[in-house]
């Protein structure tokens, strides 16, 4: 990180923005070549005008897939809001589907494994895109190592090498030494708001990768002929630079209060995803509390221990893009980042709580303390 800050020289002078159309904003187009960069890819967009992770994720498929095309997803059903925009569910609102891309999924095996001998045959001659989600999401799988996307984007282009290898990086940024552009992964995207941000980024997303599908999919967020060049910073090019300086950190300190949850849930006799002790993947730990009580109890601890809203009490709710009600506590600095230890779930069986974030690990032993006096051993 540091690296890539020093070597494009950024200065004060990057952090001021433009007005109106946002063109030739200097720390827009530096930011980008920091980002691209560290994610090791050719080009990157780093947008406060994307809304999500979600929108991110959206204008990179719609960018690059056109009717007829396949898209298939190889670490099983994606996470609950990218659903409407492949058109799993709902209708009239201009999903993929509706455009005349298919969508084919393969499934994952016993106990959350990808199918890896499925996916040496899996890709055909109309598979323009592979969806690669890297985090488990609201499933009980083992998220993806660096490693493992590597294998991934190997198998498919021995099928097809004009396959387009997309990785859904949310969660996933930092937590090892290398990002899926390094090891092949053509595309990737993710929120702002989530790792990249360190917590203090206010909005946005980024998509990282080929120069030429990097422009695909920002000229989904803006318009074709305008593309990357588009898009006024708001003074917010200070944030966005400190964010991706803090991010490390943030992400490091997460990592350590997802052991000590895994590690103490793990004794209390709850199933845990990842194990004590395994490798981190991600920034979320599952535990499965096997009861809609115990999910709510659970979020309300979390929450009364927040830095922001601890007076509130998280009840369940539907939410746009999913299609369970969900539990969340979330008081965190910016709304809806789950980056200071944040904790939500499905509200459905086997009613998991998914653990997020963290600033600092003291945090989340506070918290912690609190939600076993609300729920208990199993």
């Amino acid at each position: 990180m540091l690296t890539a800050l020093r070597h494009h020289r950024v200065g004060v002078h990057h952090f001021a923005g433009v007005t109106g159309y946002g063109h030739d904003d200097l720390g827009r187009q530096v930011l980008d070549q920091v980002f691209a960069e560290v994610m090791g890819a050719e080009a990157a967009a780093v947008r406060v005008q994307f809304v999500s992770g979600t929108h991110a994720i959206a204008s990179a498929l719609y960018g690059v897939l056109r009717p007829g095309d396949e898209m298939l997803a190889v670490v099983g059903a994606p996470y609950d809001t990218l659903e409407e925009v492949i058109g799993l569910r709902g209708q009239g609102q201009g999903s993929l589907k509706e455009f005349g891309i298919s969508y084919r999924q393969l499934d994952l095996i016993s106990e959350g494994i990808l199918d890896w001998q499925g996916l040496e045959t899996a890709v055909q001659k109309h598979t323009r895109l592979v969806l690669i989600q890297r985090s488990c999401g609201y499933s009980w799988r083992r998220s993806l190592a660096i490693a493992d996307i590597e294998k991934i984007v190997r198998l498919v282009k021995q099928q097809n090498p004009d396959t387009v290898c997309f990785v859904d990086n949310c969660y996933g940024e930092f937590i090892e030494d290398r990002e899926p552009p390094a090891v092949g992964a053509d595309l990737i995207a993710g929120s702002l708001i989530k790792n990249p941000g360190g917590t203090v980024v206010p909005a946005g997303g980024y998509v990282a990768g080929r120069a030429d599908l990097v422009e695909a999919a920002t000229c989904r967020l803006t318009a074709p002929g305008i593309g990357s060049a588009g898009g006024a910073t708001f003074d917010q090019n200070r944030l966005l630079f400190q964010g991706l300086f803090l991010a490390s950190q943030m992400v490091g300190e997460a990592m350590k209060g997802n052991h000590l949850t895994a590690y103490v849930f793990d004794q209390l006799g709850y199933p845990v995803n990842p194990l004590p002790f395994e490798p981190r993947r991600d920034v979320i730990q599952a535990v499965r509390l096997g009861s809609p009580e115990k999910l709510i109890a659970f979020c309300r601890a979390i929450q009364q221990h927040s830095p922001i809203g601890s007076y509130l009490s998280p009840v369940p709710a539907e939410m746009p893009g999913y299609e369970s009600q969900l539990v969340m506590a979330g008081g965190t600095f910016i709304d809806g980042s789950t980056s200071e230890f944040s904790a939500d779930g499905p509200l459905r069986e086997p009613y998991t709580v998914f653990c997020q974030g963290g600033t600092h690990w003291t945090h989340v032993a506070i918290a912690l303390e609190a939600a076993i006096e609300a729920i208990g051993a199993a």
